[in-house]
């Protein structure tokens, strides 16, 4: 237990016949005994009882004893914080933490833990919650991290999560890494959400990190035309393989559901034209997602049989197989591509098929809804788009498209 005192130095008299106001902190047969900054008062002004700067006094640099005494009582309480927070994680006192814990307030209830003790626990909670793409996420950001002290020899600590870290964060992904401007932006989004959780562990009080400003560049939206949906849709493919990923792919397409969703249907999922299930992204209960007579019948063709009720690859090779099937049946053309890292503009081009993955399905499904005419809330409600943001994207796709078929007819007239 740490015990501690005031009183007043009068040895330390300067030329305006101040002396500063000292602590004393004694604590397991131990003393400390410090000056207080900017509390120097005169001889008279100094109530040795209470230990105390007398009411009305104010020294020569201005300060009054309202603010001197406040400081005081702020001592004093950080000491009871100090001491609460000792008793509670059993931390053996030295004159060196002590002083460290004095000097910065907001360390006092921060629990010693490292970086990435920290993050290792922060992803063990997370899997009660969150989905589990949103875990590897949080894995693979966790490990980018991992690999920038490494290389830069520059530890990171959650007390120093400033902006000198971001600086430095921000040159060694643009600089070294040459990571895509999106990339970084969640990189930093990831970073924040664990640092928020810290800080309700009370692993560190250190906010600088909200600070950290970052900007999402827009992104073209890589999706396929009506015309290219059933095109891919109505092709009979030699390969059992490319037809399997085709009808899942279509499925997505038809329906909106994302891959991890489509591969954890079963055929309890499908009642009464509809798909009632669990959305593994946002744990929503009990989604209800109406099926149009595309799904139904994809839905048919695999029924009682032992891919009932779609088949079902892993991700990476779905994502090989789904770019197959686009180019055999002449899905293309040249799509542009411009990229930002750090101050660089990467253009490139490549052709349509090279583009599509199993994110392109659900993005064909909200698109040519829109087109088609369906209302944007019933879209939403379907996919279950929470961010509006991330929505207007689609809607201004719709848009354009509509303004364009108009110049292409009534226009021309």
């Amino acid at each position: 237990m740490i015990n501690i005192s005031f009183f007043h130095n009068k040895q330390k008299l300067d030329s305006n016949n101040e002396a500063p106001i000292w602590m004393t902190l004694t604590f397991n047969g131990y003393r400390i005994r410090k000056s207080i900054k900017a509390s120097k008062v005169r001889i008279q002004n100094w109530n040795s009882t209470k230990s105390r700067v007398k009411k009305g006094t104010v020294n020569s640099k201005g300060i009054t004893a309202e603010l001197l005494n406040a400081k005081l009582e702020e001592l004093e309480e950080n000491i009871k914080k100090i001491n609460k927070v000792a008793l509670r994680d059993e931390i053996k006192f030295t004159e060196e933490y002590i002083i460290s814990k004095l000097e910065n307030p907001h360390s006092i209830d921060a629990r010693t833990i490292g970086f990435f003790q920290a993050f290792d626990e922060f992803l063990k909670s997370c899997k009660s919650h969150k989905a589990k793409n949103t875990i590897k996420n949080y894995t693979t950001i966790r490990n980018f991290l991992e690999d920038y002290e490494s290389s830069t020899k520059s530890k990171i600590e959650l007390d120093l999560i400033d902006l000198d870290f971001f600086e430095k964060l921000r040159d060694y992904s643009f600089s070294n890494l040459k990571v895509a401007d999106n990339y970084f932006v969640k990189i930093i989004s990831v970073l924040k959400t664990f640092m928020n959780w810290c800080i309700n562990k009370r692993y560190t009080n250190s906010t600088e990190f909200r600070k950290f400003k970052t900007s999402e560049r827009e992104r073209e939206v890589i999706y396929l035309t009506k015309d290219e949906l059933f095109t891919l849709y109505n092709y009979q493919f030699d390969s059992k393989k490319l037809e399997h990923v085709k009808d899942t792919f279509c499925f997505s397409c038809f329906t909106g559901l994302r891959f991890s969703d489509v591969i954890s249907l079963n055929e309890n999922s499908i009642i009464d034209g509809y798909i009632v299930k669990n959305i593994q992204k946002t744990k929503e209960i009990s989604a209800k997602i109406p099926l149009n007579k595309y799904a139904l019948e994809i839905i048919s063709k695999y029924k009682n049989t032992i891919h009932s009720p779609l088949p079902v690859i892993s991700q990476q090779k779905y994502n090989e197989y789904v770019k197959q099937c686009c180019e055999e049946v002449g899905i293309n053309s040249l799509i542009t591509l411009i990229e930002y890292r750090g101050s660089n503009r990467i253009e490139k081009t490549i052709p349509k098929y090279n583009l599509i993955t199993s994110h392109v399905a659900r993005k064909t499904f909200v698109t040519n809804s829109l087109i088609l005419g369906m209302k944007e809330l019933v879209v939403r409600n379907i996919t279950g788009h929470k961010k509006e943001a991330s929505f207007k994207k689609y809607v201004k796709i719709a848009d354009d498209h509509k303004k364009t078929e108009m110049e292409n007819t009534w226009n021309k007239l």
